[in-house]
């Protein structure tokens, strides 16, 4: 059966999700995509939708009325608040959401993956991994054995999890970002690109640099 798909969100990772499931479909998946659903799209976004042929179908107001209900969504947003706000009007309107995962990603045995999940190229998700519903992992990110993620993680291209990390729900990890071996990371915090994490990270905290510190904390410059 085909799976008929909607993706919310026309921006770069809407785009980038595009492409996962296009990847899925040469390489054999049942998969239709109805069009693609942002409250508001930028003009060169929607060019680039037309350039590849995908229909740009109006905001989540006006298309979730007419839902059939057999459709799929994903939330192809990288902020994690707006995420699950979005995925909450889909979720109330009786939709359920679909995971994809590009041919390309490695995923190791007894993982357990949620709903709504978006796995890009190159990514590496090792063994007894959890992730939770809603969570995305760009290009060539890698997660460690035992790790769990919690709903609504974002993590960043090149970012690195090590073993038996703890993620909290709507955690964003930036590019490049490491978080060390069988630490925590609080709900709602924030690791800045190129971060590396040495000590558990507060909920609702950001943190930066090397080690990483919550930037609250931080002296000003020249300071």
């Amino acid at each position: 059966m085909t799976e008929r798909v909607v993706v919310v969100g026309a921006g770069g990772f809407g785009r980038e999700t595009l492409d996962v499931i296009e990847a899925l479909i040469a390489a054999g998946a049942s998969i239709q995509v109805l069009g693609v659903l942002d409250a508001a799209p930028r003009d060169a976004d929607l060019d680039q939708l037309t350039k590849r042929g995908i229909p740009y179908l109006g905001t989540e107001a006006e298309w979730l009325p007419g839902a059939t209900g057999d459709e799929r969504y994903i939330v192809a947003v990288g902020a994690p608040a707006v995420r699950r706000r979005v995925a909450a009007r889909f979720s109330d309107a009786g939709l359920r959401a679909a995971t994809v995962i590009h041919p390309s990603a490695v995923i190791g045995s007894q993982s357990r993956i949620g709903d709504g999940v978006v796995i890009t190229s190159g990514v590496q998700v090792s063994t007894n991994v959890t992730l939770g519903d809603h969570v995305h992992l760009n290009p060539a990110s890698v997660i460690g054995h035992d790790a769990v993620l919690s709903d609504f993680v974002s993590v960043n291209p090149g970012a690195i999890v090590s073993g038996n990390v703890d993620v909290r729900s709507g955690v964003l990890l930036g590019a490049g970002s490491v978080v060390l071996q069988g630490l925590a990371v609080g709900a709602g915090a924030t690791v800045g690109a190129s971060a590396c994490v040495t000590k558990d990270v507060e909920a609702g905290t950001t943190v930066v640099g090397v080690p990483a510190r919550d930037v609250a904390l931080r002296p000003l410059a020249g300071g």
